[in-house]
């Protein structure tokens, strides 16, 4: 029979008892090592790692009490919290041993043992010792990974008023477990924002998961979020956690949020209502404890007023709003965006000695940028590849042609009607359909500006 492979330490001071051990297990284990001294654990913890700990009890002559093997145990889980800690003990000595167990030791066995329930322990604790290996190897890879991804995401730049307000909403919003809706167009940054309240809150060393409501499904929803059991549905093959359990103490950041017909809507409030959700198949609730992140690009406040989004649901992911501008509304970032993207892209592509010209940086702070901030990587990213010389000209871009506004003309003769639906415009514009923010702006209550958007059909 192939021995299993596992390295054994056996500590006793009975020399009989380490012969015995060492001559059984060794038929059983790749590596077996005994040490009747117990002051040596910390040097061979130190220099070898062992998949189980033999560890008896009392070490000195005549001694009972089993103190030195509490010591030694408290000793090992300090040296290696995953330590797996086999108890050698007397029959006298069950009590201790199951008050050993409740202090981190993982069993015990009996002396004189039978070989055959010494061997089904050991087996057993192998077993679990490679799966705490394989979980702290899995923890330290998603935390690795966790790091390059914040590392990348980490870069949340500007010195624009605009973005100095974000940053003061995050430094102060971040801490605490408030729900925070993000606003703004595609491609402003919303996701560093959402990564930004993440590093800033105290779950930070948990998950942060992300789900793009646009790309989910209306029937595979509640899987989605929600997990489902095995035979829920057709292609459910095994039991699967959802993304809220994924997130449960870490944050949840649900972006295009916006998207969401409403009877996901009303799954989603429920959810957050009860903060505990129930996997499809199954009538079990399960707690969740996460902190809610939701992005849109859409007028959330303007949807509430036409019936396409649930108030109350509003009402629960936004109880701090951030307001994300886009990039032609913070053209003194735009420098400082392009350089760090061709920093990036130098590295990448092996280009250390790539520049921007000044005639090019004028033209990048000039273009209007529909796009935003993503448009600008792209941008960068793709002049980068197609270069051929040592500085990026503008003809290395391909600038799309500014946008025609459809706007009245505020040089011609306008009605009083059309100077104020003008002006709702713009206001809702500006702040990305905040209802709240650009009635405070034109000097009127939310009410009123609800019936002038209703009144020019906006």
């Amino acid at each position: 029979m192939a021995k299993t492979d596992a390295k054994i330490l056996i500590v006793d001071d009975q020399e009989d008892i380490l012969t015995a051990g060492r001559i059984f297990l060794k038929q059983h284990f790749t590596y077996v090592r005994t040490e009747p001294n117990p002051n040596r654990i910390p040097y061979l913890m130190q220099n070898e790692h062992f998949d189980v700990i033999m560890l008896d009890m009392n070490y000195s002559v005549g001694a009972t009490s089993s103190k030195e093997g509490f010591d030694w145990l408290k000793e090992i889980l300090e040296r290696d919290a995953n330590a797996v800690v086999i108890l050698i003990t007397a029959y006298g000595d069950v009590e201790i041993a199951v008050k050993a167990l409740k202090e981190g030791a993982t069993d015990f066995v009996l002396k004189p043992w039978q070989n055959e329930k010494l061997l089904a322990t050991l087996l057993s604790a192998t077993q679990l010792s490679k799966s705490k290996s394989q979980v702290k190897h899995l923890m330290a890879r998603q935390q690795h990974i966790t790091q390059t991804i914040e590392k990348n995401y980490g870069e949340f730049i500007g010195v624009s008023p605009t973005m100095q307000r974000v940053y003061q909403t995050i430094e102060k919003v971040g801490p605490t477990d408030a729900n925070v809706l993000i606003l703004g167009e595609n491609g402003t940054g919303k996701e560093l924002a959402a990564r930004a309240l993440h590093r800033q809150s105290a779950r930070s060393n948990e998950a942060f998961i992300n789900v793009d409501l646009g790309a989910v499904s209306e029937t595979l929803f509640e899987s989605e979020l929600f997990g489902h059991a095995k035979g829920a549905y057709t292609d459910a093959k095994e039991d699967r956690a959802g993304r809220f359990e994924t997130a449960s103490g870490g944050t949840l950041f649900l972006d295009e949020i916006g998207n969401l017909t409403l009877p996901l809507q009303a799954k989603l409030l429920t959810a957050l209502q009860s903060r505990q959700i129930i996997r499809l198949g199954t009538n079990k609730p399960i707690p969740i404890n996460i902190r809610l992140v939701s992005a849109t690009n859409m007028p959330l406040h303007e949807m509430v007023g036409h019936g396409r989004f649930r108030q109350d649901l509003l009402y629960r992911i936004n109880t701090v709003e951030i307001h994300l501008p886009p990039l032609r509304e913070r053209k003194e970032d735009i420098k400082l965006l392009a350089e760090h993207f061709l920093s990036n892209y130098r590295r990448k592509y092996q280009k250390p000695n790539l520049e921007l010209d000044n005639e090019t940086l004028k033209k990048l702070t000039q273009y209007h940028w529909p796009g935003n901030i993503r448009e600008l990587d792209h941008a960068i990213e793709r002049a980068v590849i197609m270069s051929d010389d040592k500085v990026l000209q503008i003809s290395d871009f391909g600038f799309a042609p500014a946008p025609v506004r459809n706007e009245a003309n505020l040089d011609g003769d306008l009605t009083l009607d059309a100077l104020e639906k003008l002006m709702v415009q713009k206001m809702l514009a500006k702040y990305a359909g905040n209802i709240t923010h650009a009635a405070r702006e034109l000097g009127i209550t939310r009410t009123a500006l609800y019936r002038r958007i209703e009144k020019h059909g906006l």
